[in-house]
């Protein structure tokens, strides 16, 4: 009777361990209701396998919940009267935790990088520029490609343009321009996009 006694009490103190490991995480994640959270006098119940179990008190409920070890959570609660399912909180937590991560690294930031021009560019600083937009490019990010202007150079704004249609020709397979040359204060500038991002 005593080791009954002692395997029980290590049970009970386990399940209160569990419960407030549970109701930590549950708080962190819109404070979903949970085993002695949810006060309602009734709920539908929802076995751990999706039985339906039909409407029974939430003390009839929280009682299966830890015949089976498990937790009771709140799934539906602005339902008559709220839905409630019996499950391992903690797992469900983990695992949708896991696929939100899985999610986030399948998906490509695209970034916007910045080359910046000058209007009399030489021919070499041009094609070095030109080769880092191309990586950029084919790296899936958009590139804004600018030209500022200094002193007098803001009288021949013309040759920035230029300068930002050559760039766009000249990266053209595998860039193309989303937003044409506009100027904005003392710089002209375009934005290219990769040419893979082209509606068809």
């Amino acid at each position: 009777m005593l080791l009954i006694s002692l395997v029980n009490k290590v049970r009970y103190l386990l399940r209160i361990k569990k419960d407030t490991e549970v109701a930590i995480i549950s708080k962190s994640q819109n404070k979903v209701q949970i085993n002695e959270e949810i006060r309602d006098k009734e709920v539908r119940l929802i076995d751990a396998d999706g039985t339906m179990l039909g409407i029974i008190s939430s003390r009839d409920a929280q009682m299966k919940a830890n015949e089976k070890e498990l937790d009771l959570v709140k799934i539906s609660p602005n339902a008559n009267p709220p839905v409630c399912k019996i499950m391992d909180y903690g797992k469900y937590i983990f695992e949708q935790s896991k696929r939100e991560k899985e999610a986030k690294k399948k998906q490509k930031v695209t970034e916007l990088k910045e080359i910046r021009l000058s209007a009399n560019i030489e021919e070499h600083d041009f094609n070095f520029k030109l080769k880092n937009a191309g990586k950029f490019l084919e790296n899936g990010d958009k590139v804004k490609v600018s030209v500022k202007f200094r002193g007098r150079e803001m009288n021949y704004t013309v040759l920035g343009k230029q300068v930002l249609d050559k760039f766009a020709e000249a990266i053209s397979d595998i860039g193309e321009v989303e937003k044409k040359p506009q100027l904005e204060g003392k710089s002209m500038a375009m934005i290219l996009s990769p040419v893979s991002n082209k509606k068809s």
